[in-house]
């Protein structure tokens, strides 16, 4: 059971929010024209007996909620009241929440995603979450990818018009209608815990995310013109 407490008054706020904004998330996706390349990626870790650690900026959560949905995919969400809405509207898009952050029981959620693993179920990571800075990756997934030998597969989920929240994430807002590009790319391997494994592999990470936006800007560019 959660160690955090909320309010009945929050509760219900959370709740409220979660079943008004997943429909609208649910049309604005579906409005959408989606582009993937590396999927090959995910399916050679799944078909290897493995689960991927999936890495992606905090500022890409919308648009990866809708892409990844109904993958049984476990994440990590605050323990307060922001966490709470938001748990209720990934749950909607079959995902699955460990509750805690860098802050407040981020340890615990580490063991339950090990658990998670281990029981066959992928994790996803916002890893600059979940207060920045923006575009600089977190040790959290590198350092679950040494703890269990499960990979890390970087992620970036670019759109080619979108409204950017003033937020230190800088959130993107897709457009309607507007056209995604999904780019996942190979995976990372940690092979231990030690302080060095892991800013080594919290280092690919950041470099992997940069490469992908790259690419993910290329392949609007080019399905564009």
């Amino acid at each position: 059971m959660p160690d955090f407490k909320l309010t009945s008054l929050q509760r219900t706020k959370a709740r409220v929010i979660a079943a008004a904004a997943s429909p609208l998330i649910g049309a604005l996706g579906r409005s959408l024209t989606w582009t993937a390349e590396g999927e090959e990626h995910y399916d050679a870790v799944i078909a290897g007996g493995q689960q991927p650690i999936l890495a992606i900026w905090h500022g890409r959560i919308l648009l990866s909620t809708y892409h990844f949905r109904n993958r049984n995919i476990v994440v990590i969400t605050s323990q307060n009241f922001d966490g709470e809405w938001i748990a209720g509207i990934i749950r909607r898009f079959g995902f699955g929440t460990a509750r805690g952050s860098t802050s407040r029981g981020g340890a615990r959620a580490l063991v339950q995603m090990r658990r998670d693993l281990a029981a066959g179920r992928p994790v996803g990571f916002t890893v600059d979450g979940p207060r920045g800075p923006a575009r600089v990756a977190q040790p959290g997934a590198a350092f679950l990818a040494g703890a269990t030998g499960q990979p890390i597969l970087p992620i970036h989920i670019e759109v080619d018009r979108c409204w950017t929240a003033k937020s230190w994430d800088r959130t993107c807002v897709p457009k309607p209608f507007s056209r995604a590009a999904v780019i996942i790319g190979e995976p990372i391997r940690v092979f231990s815990t030690t302080k060095e494994a892991v800013e080594d592999g919290r280092t690919k990470v950041e470099r992997a995310l940069e490469s992908l936006e790259t690419r993910a800007r290329r392949v609007l560019c080019c399905r564009g013109a």
